[in-house]
């Protein structure tokens, strides 16, 4: 996939360019790192991490950007013990872009490429409360005329800090329509 991408003109008359789509590399993580910091959100994960997830997780993962800068990434892995499957590990979209069904759009363009290698699941965890992340999956769920099962994985006292649980949602099998 390295190399890759695709544009995508931006619906949005206030935004100018376009969105660009491609595999992330070393030069973003940084970036990466800003806008999951910024999002007041989401967990944080090291700045190390990030660099870590553009170099060795660069295929299952993707960027958008408007106007050279990156505005928003879906990052993730192929589960060791089942590499059918592919676990969303973050979805994260700039403010000055959130609302315009990004996250969506890089959820399917990403997943569209890893169906052609051979995945068929898509996996995430999410806490019970983020309403957000929920309709996010569902609606990848019914774009993708897929089953979405939800479990839970983690519970709060898994952690060793103050988290909330985290349900597994598994959305599959995935083909091409």
């Amino acid at each position: 996939m390295s190399g890759k991408h695709s544009e995508r003109a931006n619906g949005d008359n206030q935004s100018a360019g376009h969105v660009v789509i491609e595999t992330p590399t070393k030069r973003d993580g940084a970036a990466l790192w800003r806008i999951a910091h910024d999002s007041q959100k989401l967990d944080l994960n090291s700045s190390y991490a990030y660099l870590l997830w553009c170099v060795d997780f660069a295929d299952t993962s993707i960027i958008a950007r408007v106007d050279g800068e990156i505005v928003g990434f879906v990052i993730g892995y192929r589960r060791p013990a089942e590499p059918e499957a592919a676990l969303v590990w973050q979805v994260a979209v700039d403010a000055s872009q959130r609302g315009r069904g990004l996250a969506g759009t890089l959820l399917d363009e990403l997943f569209g490429r890893l169906v052609d290698a051979g995945v068929r699941y898509l996996d995430t965890t999410i806490t019970p409360d983020n309403q957000a992340s929920i309709r996010l999956f569902s609606s990848f769920a019914e774009r993708w005329n897929a089953t979405l099962e939800r479990s839970r994985l983690f519970e709060s006292d898994d952690f060793p800090d103050e988290h909330e649980p985290e349900d597994l949602f598994r959305i599959g099998p995935l083909s091409r329509v």
